[in-house]
């Protein structure tokens, strides 16, 4: 894989960047800022890029802001944000456009190298890679009263593609049905979920990331 590193530590990049060279993969750019992290990624156009959240200038959210910006304008590139800390403002954000090519691990959790190197190549696979804490404080204040038992065959259908960041319209198009019973379906799904409306929720987002826990 070729693999680039956003990691305002030294040692830790240097660590990973070791980690990731010796196992043989390819890291043509390993930077300390998320500036330089969007510069690399549009530059060497890597299968993954691996983004802490706080770097300079502020060390407040400017990697995981970088990530989304990744996500949109690159595509083909997967992300995998590494980090110490959980963002649930912009985590919702990282996954809205789909939840292919996305991983969100907890530094203090990845007890093994080998499972490190397991998430990075089934994130550049189109996977989802997500540490249960980053899921459990994502729902957190959210309603979550049902799994997905009480879905209908044709709503864990529908759910399945939204899951796969497939637009309402391709949905409509993969299950041949018309868009108006799409919305009805997703509409559905919010409400069995337990998923109201709510100015502060991705409704869309928590509905898929409940499918993927599931």
């Amino acid at each position: 894989m070729r693999i680039v590193i956003a990691e305002d530590a030294a040692v830790l990049r240097d660590g990973l960047t070791h980690i990731l060279t010796s196992r043989g993969h390819q890291v043509p750019a390993a930077v300390g800022n998320a500036a330089d992290l969007l510069t690399a990624v549009a530059e060497h156009r890597p299968d993954v890029a691996i983004a802490d959240i706080r770097m300079p200038p502020t060390h407040t959210d400017e990697g995981l802001r970088a990530a989304i910006t990744i996500r949109r304008e690159h595509p083909g590139t997967g992300v995998l944000v590494f980090s110490q800390y959980i963002e649930t403002r912009y985590a919702a954000d990282l996954l809205a456009g789909g939840a292919q090519k996305v991983g969100y691990l907890l530094k203090d959790r990845v007890a093994d190298v080998s499972d490190f190197i397991d998430a990075l190549t089934r994130v550049a696979g189109g996977a989802t890679v997500l540490d249960p804490d980053v899921v459990t404080q994502m729902f957190a204040g959210s309603r979550q009263s049902a799994d997905l038992a009480v879905l209908t065959p044709r709503e864990r259908e529908v759910l399945a593609l939204m899951a796969e960041g497939r637009s309402n319209t391709a949905i409509a198009e993969d299950l041949v049905l018309a868009y108006g019973s799409v919305e009805k379906h997703i509409t559905s799904i919010f409400t069995k979920l337990g998923l109201p409306a709510s100015a502060n929720d991705h409704r869309r987002v928590l509905a898929v990331l409940q499918y993927l826990r599931a």
